[in-house]
């Protein structure tokens, strides 16, 4: 955990002990946050660049980034999504977009964010909300149900806590809650590392093959030196 943190310091690092395994993470990525009195937010992460070897390379894989049609449209669809998913439960027309693809900067990659928020609605709340949202969109693709079917076909294993989301309930109501990427599952005596990147229909299979190898860097790294 230390040398993850110290590799990638993240808003939702953790450290969970459980009696089925462990769960190092270091996210990024919050899921959902509920004030006491109400107001939500969530903040999906869609687009992603590594970081570059000095400031021009920097610059200009920032600026790529911003730049990119696919990341965007990627970034939106999962807006909509979780849109759809807020108003549910929240009141109507309190559901905004705050903040449309920009562009955060993390100790390993940049990364394009959005942020949605609401207002929950009278005889609703955060167990509603969760109700509603989860699993995550930025996890499952869209739309949700027809995704998260095919992706049980392809995928050759169950993902475990990744892609699940963490995070504490308080007693006033509140909750914060992130989405676990960027982390290491310890179960069993293995170590597991999930990292993984949005497919669409022009997506290139070896620019998401590096994408999900860059996601995983920290993790590995801070294995590697176990």
């Amino acid at each position: 955990y230390r040398r993850l943190r110290e590799a990638t310091p993240a808003p939702y690092a953790s450290f969970l002990r459980h009696p089925e395994g462990t769960l190092v993470g270091a996210s990024p990525e919050r899921f959902l946050r509920v004030t006491p009195d109400g107001h939500v937010q969530a903040r999906p992460i869609k687009g992603t660049r590594p970081r570059g070897r000095d400031a021009a390379e920097d610059a200009a894989l920032r600026a790529e980034l911003a730049g990119s049609a696919k990341d965007r449209a990627e970034n939106v669809m999962i807006v909509d999504l979780l849109r759809n998913d807020l108003h549910r439960v929240c009141t109507p027309g309190s559901v905004q977009v705050s903040e449309l693809c920009a562009i955060e900067t993390h100790p390993a990659v940049f990364q394009m964010v959005s942020t949605i928020e609401g207002e929950l609605a009278p005889g609703q709340d955060r167990c509603d909300l969760l109700a509603s949202a989860f699993p995550g969109g930025s996890m499952t693709g869209a739309p949700k149900i027809a995704a998260m079917q095919i992706l049980e076909g392809l995928e050759p294993c169950v993902r475990g806590w990744y892609s699940g989301c963490q995070g504490y309930l308080g007693f006033d109501g509140s909750l914060d809650l992130s989405i676990v990427i960027r982390g290491i599952q310890l179960i069993g005596g293995q170590a597991l590392v999930g990292a993984g990147g949005a497919v669409v229909y022009d997506s290139d299979p070896e620019a998401e093959w590096e994408e999900a190898r860059h996601k995983a860097r920290a993790s590995l790294a801070a294995l590697a030196g176990a």
